[in-house]
This record gives C-alpha cells, sequence and structure tokens, in this order.
C-alpha cells in the first residue's frame, strides 16, 4: 500500500520536474513573441547579414553573423585551453595529490567560480593582455598566414588586448571551476576494486588510469566541458570590458575584436527606447538560447553513446 507521504513527495517531485519544462518553454515562447514583430521588420537578412542597425525603427537591418561567429569562436577557444588544464588538475586531485593536499587544493580551484565576472573582465584587459602580448605577437609573426593568428590593420591592434585571444584566455579560466569540479566528482567514485585490481596485476599509476578511470569518468568529463562551454557561451560583463567593439567584419582571427551574442545586448540594450529595436536584440537573444540548447543536447547524445548498454 502507498503511503499519503509517497504520493505527497512523488506528485512535488514530478510538479517540480514539470514546473522547469514550462518555464524553460514559457522563456522561449516570450522571445519568440518579442523577436517576431522586429524579424519581420528586418530590411536585412538576420542569418547571413553582418550588420546590426537597431537604433531607427524605421530602418532596421539587423543579421547574426558575426555575433555567431564570435560567440562560437572565443567559447570553442576557451574551451580548448580549459578542457586538457581541468582534466590534469581532476587527475591529480584525485590519483596523485596526498589527501592532506588535495581538499584545500581543490576548494582554491572552486573559489574561481566566486569571482564576479567584472573582476575577471578587469584582471584581463588591464593585467593579463600586456602579459600576453608577446605571446600574440609571437604566435601572429610566426603563424599570421592562418586565419586564427592573422592580423588586420582595420581590426583592433594586437598591442591592446582586447580581442579574443586574450577573452578566450579569461573565459576559460572562468570555466575551469565547472570542468575541475565535476569532473573531480566522477574520478574520485571509480570502483575502488577496479583500482586495486589493476594496481594487483602490476599495472603502473598512469595504466590505471587510462584502463580504469578515464573510461569510467569519461561520460562525465565531457558532461562537465559542456557545462562550461554552456557557461562560456553566455559570458557577458567580461567580454564586454574586454572585447573592443570595431566596424570591420569579423575574418575568423583570435587578435580581431566584436562583440558576442550577450556582450551586444549588455552593451546596447540600455539604450532602447521602443519595441522594434529591443526586438531585434531579443531575436539575438533567442538565437542564443537556440544555440545553449543545441549545445546541451548535443553533450547529452556524446554521453549516451559512452553509456554502456546492458
Amino acid at each position: 500500500m502507498v503511503q499519503r507521504g509517497d504520493r505527497v513527495f512523488g506528485g512535488l517531485a514530478t510538479g517540480s520536474g514539470w514546473f522547469v519544462v514550462l518555464l524553460i518553454g514559457a522563456i522561449g515562447l516570450f522571445l519568440l513573441i518579442q523577436a517576431v514583430p522586429a524579424l519581420l521588420a528586418d530590411h536585412a537578412n538576420f542569418l547571413t547579414s553582418r550588420e546590426f542597425d537597431a537604433g531607427d525603427p524605421a530602418n532596421l537591418r539587423f543579421g547574426i553573423l558575426d555575433l555567431l561567429l564570435v560567440t562560437v569562436e572565443v567559447s570553442v577557444f576557451a574551451l580548448v585551453l580549459a578542457m586538457p588544464v581541468g582534466l590534469g588538475i581532476a587527475l591529480f586531485l584525485t590519483q596523485y595529490a596526498p589527501r592532506r593536499l588535495a581538499k584545500p587544493f581543490g576548494y582554491l580551484v572552486d573559489l574561481l567560480a566566486a569571482v564576479p565576472s567584472i573582476i575577471f573582465g578587469l584582471w584581463g584587459l588591464l593585467v593579463l593582455a600586456p602579459v600576453i602580448y608577446p605571446v600574440a605577437e609571437g604566435l601572429n609573426g610566426a603563424l599570421g598566414w592562418f586565419f586564427l593568428f592573422k592580423s588586420y590593420p582595420d581590426n583592433v591592434p594586437i598591442v591592446r588586448g582586447a580581442n579574443l585571444f586574450t577573452a578566450g584566455i579569461v573565459l576559460a579560466v572562468m570555466i575551469l571551476p565547472i570542468i575541475t569540479a565535476i569532473t573531480r566528482e566522477v574520478f574520485e567514485r571509480t570502483p575502488r576494486m577496479q583500482i586495486e585490481g589493476a594496481l594487483a596485476l602490476g599495472a603502473t599509476r598512469w595504466e590505471v588510469i587510462r584502463t580504469t578511470v578515464l573510461p569510467f569518468g569519461r561520460a562525465g568529463y565531457v558532461s562537465a566541458s559542456m557545462l562550461g562551454l554552456g557557461r562560456a557561451l553566455g559570458e557577458t560583463i567580461a567580454l564586454m570590458i574586454i572585447l573592443a567593439s570595431v566596424a570591420a567584419p569579423f575574418r575568423g582571427s583570435l587578435f580581431d575584436g566584436g562583440a558576442t551574442f550577450a556582450s551586444k545586448i549588455a552593451l546596447s540594450f540600455a539604450e532602447l527606447n521602443n519595441a522594434l529595436s529591443a526586438g531585434a536584440y531579443i531575436a539575438a537573444g533567442l538565437v542564443l538560447f537556440l544555440l545553449t540548447f543545441a549545445v546541451n543536447a548535443a553533450a547529452r547524445a556524446i554521453v549516451n553513446r559512452g553509456v554502456p548498454k546492458s
């Protein structure tokens, strides 16, 4: 016989789950309703235009191509930097570090998540950018023939550091606690019998990690990385401070300036005083909303592929 408490708890749990689904659906519906009038009044191609001028409601010309490219490139660059570092820290804390060192070191890494975005932005522009300028100049000099490291005279100068290169490194530091914390928790749950069995068979520490810890924690590591990517895609204040606004189109270089979806909306939304102009930025926000959904769906597919079928 089902107890009343079980029924109540089950109803609350089910209701909470449906509430989250409905809330996300309501947010998406709101964005869509607000964006449609502006999209209908747009005189440019919303998906392919690089122009974003929503100041005149009678002549809206806005497209999200540059915003999309900048958002994706700086986020992926940050993820490429953060993933191996996060993996290394998680392995060190769970497999190599003594217990008395692992806990305080883990807390120290987790504290990075408590640093406000504006502090990261100021640190990145005023402290980090001058330090990494020789690296940026060296990459530009040696690999300037490749589009990722090419500089353009009509874009932001490398010496200023107000580019995707600096922003990506700052973003990598910002998402590092998410990747490290979740990956560490997953690695710590590796079955002890598997580790001890591998050691008993004469495996080295690295062989134990390669044959037991990494296969067991691969899905969790991917999930943590995708959560970090979602965090990077939506970051606003730090990128608003670091990235320089430029009139030149984005050409894919890490030494370009520009704006992401979030930083563009934050920079301009306070100046809007009519529904159509605001709708243009809401339309950009809708694309960001859908982009995060796509990232999470891809992460879920990757994780499900890594789970062995019974």
